[in-house]
C-alpha cells in the first residue's frame, strides 16, 4: 500500500459559483436572459402557422421511429408571450410527438412581447 502526502496551501481563496438553466449570468432577470429548455405539454403550445403547409408524412414517420429509439434530439422553438406558448418551428417533430401519443415535447423557449408575436405572424 502506498502513502501519499497532500500539501494544502495556507492562502486558499474561497469563492462561489452559480449557474442558471438558461446560461445567463446570475442575477439577470429571466425576461432579459436567453432561451431555456423546458418540457411543455403539447396541448399548451399554439401552432399559429399550422395551416400554412402540410407536413411530409415520410419525414414524420422517420422522426417517429427516431424519437422512439433515441428520443428527441433537437427541441422545437417556442415563443412565450404572457404565459402562452407559440410554436414556430419543428412542425414535423411536433406532429411526430402527437402521433406517438407523447404528452410533452422538449422546447427551446424564448420570451417575447405581443409585438414580437405580431412580427412572427407576418
Amino acid at each position: 500500500m502506498a502513502n501519499f502526502l497532500l500539501q494544502v496551501p495556507t492562502n486558499i481563496r474561497v469563492f462561489a459559483l452559480s449557474a442558471s438553466s438558461n446560461g445567463s449570468p446570475p442575477g439577470v432577470p429571466q425576461s432579459a436572459a436567453g432561451p431555456v429548455i423546458l418540457e411543455i405539454p403539447l396541448d399548451k403550445i399554439r401552432r399559429p402557422l399550422m395551416r400554412t403547409r402540410a407536413n411530409d408524412p415520410h419525414k414524420v414517420k422517420d422522426l417517429m421511429d427516431s424519437i422512439k429509439e433515441i428520443g428527441l434530439q433537437v427541441p422545437i422553438d417556442v415563443l412565450e408571450v404572457d404565459g402562452v406558448y407559440y410554436g414556430f418551428s419543428g412542425c414535423h417533430r411536433y406532429e411526430a410527438h402527437q402521433r406517438l401519443g407523447l404528452p410533452t415535447i422538449r422546447c427551446k423557449v424564448r420570451r417575447g412581447t405581443k409585438e414580437t408575436l405580431r412580427h412572427h405572424l407576418r
